[in-house]
């Protein structure tokens, strides 16, 4: 491929100016300076060591320190299970359908997701690893998905916010014939539509 001498100049022009926009200027912030700009709209932390968020036309916030403990501790539990939710994937051992009981809090979270949220609807994909039959690691990827299902249902979920289908071996997750390729194509995937 031929680069014109137009596109070297440009490219360097373009790494300069990228340079000197990253560049220090080696100025000192004083004490009592907490790093932002004069009618900044968010100071990073206050004396009390909570941080403050200014927005609207009157500069009402949000502040952190205003939060009373039951507060913080409902916003810190809700933060959990939003994390919680974002697995979305659970492994199988070899040859069952049992759920793992590392999986069971991940679990849970989205039952409870399921049940504040009665029109979100799930599909659950179950897979197996390459050995054994086709037709037995269907019916394998079909049990560990109605495990999920179950598991969901009885922790508050509506079943028929729920589909489950089973793919088998069909759609591996990683290809190989090795104990770590197998581990991660047992699995049940949630799918949120």
């Amino acid at each position: 491929m031929k680069v014109s001498a137009q596109n070297k100049a440009f490219a360097m022009l373009l790494s300069f100016g990228l340079v000197a926009g990253c560049s220090s200027t080696g100025e000192t912030i004083g004490e009592g300076d907490y790093g932002y700009e004069s009618g900044s709209d968010v100071a990073a932390i206050d004396e009390d060591g909570g941080s403050t968020v200014y927005g609207g036309a009157e500069g009402e916030g949000v502040s952190s320190t205003a939060l009373s403990d039951e507060e913080r501790e409902e916003a810190r539990a809700q933060a959990e299970q939003a994390a919680l939710r974002n697995i979305t994937t659970f492994y199988f051992d070899f040859d069952t359908s049992e759920i793992k009981q590392d999986a069971r809090d991940a679990l849970v979270a989205h039952a409870r997701y399921l049940s504040s949220n009665p029109r979100q609807q799930l599909r659950l994909e179950g897979h197996a690893d390459e050995r054994g039959s086709k037709e037995y690691n269907l019916a394998l990827g079909e049990r560990r998905a109605k495990a999920v299902e179950r598991f969901l249902v009885v922790n508050g979920a509506s079943r028929g916010q729920i589909e489950t289908v089973s793919y088998g071996e069909e759609k591996p997750a990683v290809r190989g014939s090795s104990e770590s390729a197998w581990a991660q194509n047992r699995r049940v995937e949630l799918i949120f539509k």
